[in-house]
């Protein structure tokens, strides 16, 4: 077993503070392997390959250096995930961003540790839903005639 140090806000740790007093552990060490082990099995459960709609969504400090740009170019750079996204400014300081996307697992997972990693994003959170895609030929109505497009 290896030990470490990190550091964490006093916001943060009295949510794990909170968590060890509900779930009854002994030891923030508990907690903690708990918590990893969970992030862990959700990272498992998802084939990578899987076709997946998702929405990301994140909190961060619009006033961190350089990055409302770096994640508005990170969309620019993975435009084929991204349908759509909501921005919401909560306070002087903190924006809700909320995402639409919709590739593979892999994809989605990789692009939404590029988020949440950056310096600044706070609560970030990948909520992925598997799906079927096919394409299929058929009609919206009888003036528009036969086309083909995926369905999800």
């Amino acid at each position: 077993m290896q030990r470490i140090s990190i550091t964490i806000d006093d916001d943060l740790l009295d949510v794990v503070d909170a968590l060890m007093e509900a779930r009854g552990y002994n030891s923030r060490s508990e907690a903690f392997r708990d918590i990893v082990r969970e992030s862990a099995s959700r990272e498992r459960e998802q084939a990578p390959e899987q076709p997946c709609v998702a929405t990301l969504t994140y909190v961060y400090d619009h006033a961190t250096r350089d990055l409302a740009r770096r994640v508005t170019q990170a969309h620019h750079d993975r435009h084929d995930l991204a349908v759509a996204s909501l921005r919401v400014h909560l306070d002087h300081e903190s924006v809700l961003e909320s995402s639409v996307l919709r590739g593979r697992a892999t994809d989605l997972r990789a692009f939404a540790d590029s988020l949440s990693s950056q310096r600044g994003v706070r609560y970030a959170n990948l909520h992925t839903i598997p799906v079927i895609v096919e394409r299929t030929e058929h009609s919206h109505g009888a003036s528009t005639g036969h086309h083909d497009h995926l369905h999800v």
